[in-house]
């Protein structure tokens, strides 16, 4: 009696498991018909036909191999598969075993069906994904969305008059939209994504995936426009088809490829942004100036305000930290081929640069940006914890809904052993979040009253706050991108010179002269160099530093334009 295989695939799961048991009906009753012997029934559910990696005709092609049958019967061909390299090759290897092919539509498969139903399977492959991208490409050219979903947002369900579903409606989501705000304002103030990502997952803000961080979901590819910070969708531009999918032939994984920037779809959607345009813009700025940094010591980040960016003048090797406090030659230290062995101490060296800012920093416009950036800043701050106990209560109401399911399939003779560890996990976050929420309450937005006096102890101290762990990676970014170097020189009288270049030096030589005049010839040059005369032996000064600003030389080099500092 011929030993038969049964073979069924349905390739939806909008589809229910009753198409397989309709195939696998329809092959029994052609088996009993013929009196052939049923030996195994194989079956693949929702599984697109594009592909041969499916658990059920890998088992088949194995057992078929094994000779454990001698015939495959199925509904139709193009339920084994749709590509034609696929088809061909099933073929050719059953033929091989020498197991025969048997199709209900087709009857017993050869070569003509092969190249004529694998075409057919390989075209309604192709009209389908037209069908499809033209549908999708209509919803997004209505500003809908294409397909999936950003974190952020949420889902919005909705009908048209008909009745009929509408599909791709999208809401900002405000307690996710903090977080994206939050994950905006620290990268762009200098944290790294993994240290955003460390944070994140301290304060258990759940991720994307419902699970923690990675950096990865922050940085993602900039290329690709993947990665929370490269989504240009929190800036109200969706766009669609960036990226092409395709299936890799060896492994049936789907590979996504750039596409052409003309096949590109770009709407845009201003109800849906987040971040404002300032705050992208410097984003996109420093992830440019990343990809930019080449040397070593440009990717390091800076332990001191002044690292890697202090030169012996003697020998033009690096000054660097011989003390806890003070900076000296480590060519001179370290090889013994440099005669400088001046040191200077850490807090002279950084007032010798930042004294004459101080005092420009006090200037009463100045004082009035900080108290607008400040304001804004805290109430950024305040909306973030009220957006996270918002989360929390909704994290708290989904929790409340799964211990309901719990009771209730319990209710329903489900083992409470089997559902123990899941109800301890619930419970137990529970606990924890209304422990959270007890102990926290919504801060309203408001003003703060000693701004100006926190501003001007702060400005009286800027080398201490700048040199603080809290403010050190972004007043690195700031101050370090307006000095090219510092070079220490010994003098004949046995101190030290000290010659700034860059664009500090325009705007320390600026804040000394307070002359309108000195800035539009500083913006009209070229590069500046400041030469502070006057420390000692020892390192310390013999003036105040308004003293120190001896004269001002111009240096072929770039532009110089006063910055903006915000602390």
């Amino acid at each position: 009696m011929t030993k038969v295989a049964i073979y069924a695939r349905y390739s939806s799961d909008r589809q229910s498991e009753a198409s397989i048991e309709d195939q696998v009906r329809l092959c029994e009753e052609r088996a009993a018909r013929e009196c052939w012997k049923i030996v195994k029934r194989y079956s693949d559910a929702a599984v697109s036909g594009a592909s041969l990696m499916r658990p059920g005709v890998q088992a088949l092609m194995q057992d078929a191999q094994a000779k454990k049958f001698d015939l495959v019967l199925t509904e139709s061909l193009d339920r084994l598969s749709r590509d034609q390299e696929d088809i061909a090759g099933v073929f050719k290897r059953l033929r091989f075993a020498g197991v025969k092919l048997v199709t209900l539509s087709e009857g017993e498969i050869a070569e003509l069906h092969i190249g004529f139903k694998g075409t057919m399977g390989a075209l309604y492959l192709k009209d389908l994904a037209d069908k499809t991208r033209r549908g999708l490409r209509g919803r997004v050219e209505a500003g809908k969305s294409g397909g999936g979903n950003s974190y952020g947002y949420d889902v919005v369900r909705a009908f048209r008059d008909s009745g009929e579903p509408e599909y791709g409606g999208q809401k900002v989501n405000e307690a996710e939209a903090a977080t994206v705000q939050f994950i905006f304002n620290e990268y762009a103030a200098g944290k790294s994504p993994k240290a955003i990502a460390h944070g994140l997952n301290k304060r258990k803000i759940p991720g994307p995936s419902g699970k923690g961080w990675g950096p990865s979901t922050i940085n993602g590819n900039w290329r690709r426009g993947t990665g929370l910070l490269n989504n240009e969708l929190y800036i109200g531009r969706r766009i669609w088809n960036r990226l092409a999918y395709v299936k890799d032939p060896d492994t049936g994984n789907r590979v996504s490829r750039l596409n052409d920037q003309a096949a590109w779809i770009v709407k845009d959607v201003p109800e849906l942004r987040i971040i404002d345009q300032a705050l992208w813009d410097q984003v996109k700025q420093r992830q440019l100036g990343l990809r930019q940094e080449k040397s070593f010591f440009d990717r390091q980040r800076p332990r001191m305000l002044l690292s890697y960016l202090l030169k012996c003048g003697s020998c033009g090797g690096g000054f660097s930290k011989i003390s806890a406090s003070h900076y000296g030659c480590s060519t001179a230290r370290n090889k013994g081929t440099c005669n400088n062995r001046l040191t200077i101490r850490q807090d002279e060296l950084e007032g010798f640069m930042l004294g004459a800012l101080q005092s420009r920093l006090m200037d009463p416009a100045l004082l009035e940006e900080f108290c607008g950036e400040y304001t804004r800043h805290m109430n950024r701050l305040r909306g973030e914890k009220n957006a996270s106990l918002a989360s929390a209560k909704a994290e708290l109401a989904r929790l409340a809904r799964q211990r309901g399911n719990i009771i209730e399939a319990i209710k329903n003779g489900v083992s409470g052993a089997e559902v123990k560890d899941d109800l301890a996990r619930i419970v137990a976050r529970r606990e924890e979040l209304e422990a959270l929420l007890a102990g926290t309450k919504e801060e309203p937005v408001l003003l703060h009253p000693g701004m100006a006096a926190h501003y001007r102890n702060q400005v009286g101290n800027l080398v201490a706050v700048l040199n603080t762990d809290a403010n050190r990676t972004e007043a690195a970014e700031i101050v370090r991108s307006l000095v090219e170097k510092i070079t220490l020189t010994p003098n004949a009288e046995g101190k030290l010179d000290i010659d700034l270049y860059g664009d500090l030096a325009g705007i320390l030589s600026l804040a000394a002269n307070g002359s309108p005049d000195a800035q539009v010839k500083m913006v009209a040059g070229a590069s500046n160099r400041l030469v502070l005369h006057g420390a000692n032996k020892n390192g310390r000064p013999n003036a105040r530093t308004a003293d120190l600003v001896q004269q001002v030389k111009m240096v072929a080099g770039a532009g110089f334009e006063p910055a903006a500092f915000r602390l």
